[in-house]
């Protein structure tokens, strides 16, 4: 909010959005339309539940991150905890324990991803979980981010049927130079938790 101007025609899209109940935080206050504000996810239910809910344009898209919308379209592109879980289909997930073919697979779609997001916003707003923060957001769960795949998978089987955050092996974690070598005009910000980086935030505004 700090960063990019908004008024009654700024058109906005949430990568990620599921319902869009994090946008429509994001906005309160703000003089945003909300059928300027498109909320995309691979779940049309979801989306189809934050038009009903909110007044939001829903977009389904599929896994392959292509949006359907002509090059700088929006003024503002949101992606909030997104970009780390765009890596290989979600029904290989449970069964890949290579981690280099992860890696590979994982770095190859989210640099699409991010040219699609930078094709798309005249701004953006990007943001990830640091892949080095000692408790992984995804799990809530202690330095599990550093297990190995074949390592991870099976803990995260287990943890599933007892721990309160469950989740799926789908994320590839992220450092300041991933981000910085995938949003290269971007300024790169760092949320901290008692001085030590819990995020990190690639912003792109216009001149």
């Amino acid at each position: 909010m700090e960063n990019f101007p908004i008024d009654e025609t700024t058109k906005v899209i949430d990568l990620g959005s599921e319902v869009g109940s994090n946008i429509y935080a994001v906005l309160q206050g703000t003089k945003v339309q909300p059928q300027n504000v498109y909320i995309a996810d691979i779940d049309a239910e979801a989306v189809m539940k934050g038009n009903k809910k909110y007044g939001f344009t829903p977009v389904v898209i599929d896994e392959s991150g292509t949006i359907p919308f002509p090059d700088k379209f929006f003024d503002i592109v949101y992606c909030s905890s997104v970009i780390e879980h765009v890596t290989i289909p979600k029904d290989k997930v449970w069964s890949l324990y290579s981690d280099k073919k992860f890696e590979i697979k994982s770095r190859k779609r989210q640099k699409e991803f991010a040219k699609e997001i930078q094709r798309l916003g005249k701004q953006y707003f990007v943001q990830t979980p640091y892949k080095f923060f000692p408790i992984e957001s995804h799990t809530w769960l202690p330095f599990i981010a550093f297990f190995p795949r074949w390592l991870l998978v099976p803990i995260l089987r287990f943890t599933n049927l007892l721990w309160v955050k469950k989740t799926s092996p789908d994320w590839y974690l992220l450092n300041k130079e991933d981000m910085s070598q995938l949003f290269e005009e971007a300024k790169i910000i760092e949320e901290k938790v008692f001085a030590i980086t819990k995020s990190i935030m690639a912003v792109s505004i216009k001149s």
